[in-house]
């Protein structure tokens, strides 16, 4: 089985957000890798994981970090690969990392996601994916019914709830 999908992280640290992605992958059964490399402890590495990207099938790589956040764009510079950045909160609440995924110059996308928002970045990348193939697209509108019916049935606990002055 070949990824589609891979997942790098800028430390084994940041698992702890980068797994929801994986998870969601997994549920989908979207075969996906995940890595640590370093944009800044392990450079060799990450240029040759994001040269080597496409020629391995490598539909999506979802790329996540904190602090200075340089390893989305670094890889989407020597990648045509689709990536997706998940600024992680290290520092500064994470804002730092989010400005450096977001901020990036013309001709070198990256497409965000919220701080720790790994779990929509795996969304975003099954979505990418499932543009061409139907099974994928199948468990997408599925999850997205779901969604649907957790609010429908939350809102009907909700219309249990008793105030003395609530209208509805």
């Amino acid at each position: 089985m070949d990824p589609a999908v891979s997942i790098i992280m800028g430390s084994v640290s940041d698992l702890k957000v980068m797994e929801k992605a994986a998870e969601f992958l997994d549920g989908l059964g979207i075969p996906f890798e995940i890595n640590a490399l370093s944009a800044h402890r392990t450079p060799d590495e990450v240029e040759k994981f994001a040269h080597g990207a496409a020629g391995r099938g490598i539909k999506v790589i979802i790329a996540g970090a904190g602090m200075a956040a340089h390893l989305p764009g670094v890889i989407a510079a020597m990648t045509p690969v689709p990536v997706i950045g998940v600024p992680v909160r290290a520092s500064l609440d994470g804002l730092d990392a989010l400005l450096a995924i977001v901020q990036m110059p013309p001709g070198i996308p990256v497409a965000t996601v919220a701080i720790d928002g790994a779990l929509n970045a795996g969304i975003l990348a099954a979505q990418m994916i499932a543009t061409g193939d139907p099974a994928v697209m199948d468990k997408l509108i599925a999850y997205k019914e779901s969604l649907k019916q957790k609010i429908v049935k939350a809102n009907e606990e909700l219309g249990a709830v008793k105030y003395r002055y609530r209208t509805n």
